[in-house]
């Protein structure tokens, strides 16, 4: 696991919970890809490593890096605390990880998925229809932020009255004040409410089931290694719930206002992919690898691990920069360049996780994806944003905009 020695840059300064870490990373992660490309935070109390030489090895190696203490800091640092309470999926290692996922992968196969489109597409297209004046409005709060949130709940059966509260309850658990890697009280006290949400709708599935995804992970079995044939507990099923209405209301969410913004800057881009829909999917993978929602994810390590001649040692956080990653020049041509035309390598993307923890819902969140993106080709065809209002989010592991004002403009 040891490389050539890198050029040592004391100057380089790099703290994921600062306003410039929300408001632009990816200067800071060129400097340290070539300055620091292993990286120690000591105010914080962790490492960094940016290369995707280093990285996504790194996604894949469960049993050096491990996610049973967490995948963001603050879950890390208070591990100790969160003893006895159910892990999430993501923070499961192999062979745990494996026998949840097997299970929880049904519910995501390709024919499901599929099935999936018309409820997809209504839902995109009606929260559009819902929208007061679809040539002036803010592009998240009247659009992207609603349907994501509202299908994966659909899914997993979430009544309707309760589904935009699911995504409050996400934000402000999200939400970081800069300078604080902690969640603030009102994001503490959400993460419980949302927790006693999913376990109430638990208890009514247990006692009414449905057709709907909540129930069938009820009605899931698994033979333990002991042969004795075993059911998901309530702590898993909670806890899976959780994960999948983060995972499925964020990602969607920041890729479609991401998308916006970086089309704004490349109208040339926007008019090809409007007078070809077929470089729609190829557009999304650009979008998430150029300016993807997932930034990081953090690991533990199980023992000394040494990079560019400096160890890192047994027990230590580990960032994942999987954005600075997806800029490397080592892999990408003009890597700073956005552009739906690139050719990548294959199996490339690490912008919907990698190895082990590869996304689970990654076909789904493409799939709205490529339905929103064709909608908005058909609604603004041509646009511009009011960049004096532009402003983004400051989350843990989560970039995007918070609000993107968007105005059509006359057909030229």
């Amino acid at each position: 696991m040891s490389a050539p020695t890198a050029p040592k840059a004391e100057s380089v300064e790099f703290n994921p919970f600062s306003e410039t870490f929300f408001n632009n990373p990816y200067d800071t992660y060129r400097r340290l890809r070539e300055e620091a490309p292993l990286y120690h935070n000591a105010e914080y109390g962790f490492w960094a490593i940016s290369r995707y030489e280093d990285i996504a090895p790194a996604y894949k190696d469960s049993a050096t890096f491990s996610s049973a203490k967490g995948v963001t800091l603050d879950m890390i640092k208070i591990a100790e605390l969160l003893k006895g309470i159910p892990p999430q999926l993501i923070m499961l290692d192999p062979p745990e990880h494996d026998r949840m996922r097997r299970l929880v992968s049904k519910a995501f196969t390709p024919r499901a998925v599929k099935a999936w489109a018309d409820l997809v597409t209504e839902t995109i297209h009606g929260f559009f229809d819902e929208i007061d004046d679809p040539t002036s409005f803010d592009a998240v709060g009247d659009f992207a932020a609603l349907f994501p949130v509202e299908i994966i709940c659909k899914i997993l059966g979430v009544p309707a009255d309760r589904r935009q509260q699911i995504r409050l309850w996400i934000d402000t658990y999200l939400a970081r004040e800069a300078g604080n890697m902690m969640m603030s009280q009102a994001g503490a006290e959400a993460s419980m409410a949302m927790g006693q949400y999913f376990e109430s709708l638990l208890a009514e599935r247990k006692a009414d089931p449905q057709d709907d995804m909540l129930s069938e992970l009820i009605a899931s079995e698994y033979v333990a290694a002991d042969g004795e044939t075993k059911r998901l507990t309530d702590g898993e099923i909670i806890g899976f719930c959780r994960l999948l209405c983060g995972a499925g209301a964020e990602t969607v969410t920041k890729l479609i206002s991401n998308a916006l913004v970086v089309f704004a800057d490349h109208p040339d881009q926007w008019e090809a992919l409007r007078q070809d829909r077929d470089k729609v999917p190829d557009a999304i993978e650009e979008l998430v690898r150029f300016d993807g929602p997932l930034q990081y994810n953090f690991r533990v390590t199980t023992r000394e691990v040494t990079y560019y001649g400096e160890t890192i040692p047994a027990d230590s956080p580990v960032m994942l920069i999987t954005g600075a990653a997806n800029r490397d020049d080592r892999v990408f041509d003009d890597p700073d360049v956005f552009d739906i035309n690139r050719k990548r390598p294959f199996g490339y993307n690490l912008g919907f996780g990698y190895g082990t923890h590869s996304c689970l819902g990654a076909p789904l969140a493409r799939m709205e994806s490529r339905v929103a993106l064709n909608l908005l080709l058909d609604k603004l065809p041509r646009y511009e944003i009011d960049r004096s209002k532009l402003s983004r989010v400051s989350m843990t592991n989560v970039a995007g905009w918070k609000s993107v004002p968007v105005r059509a403009l006359p057909a030229e």
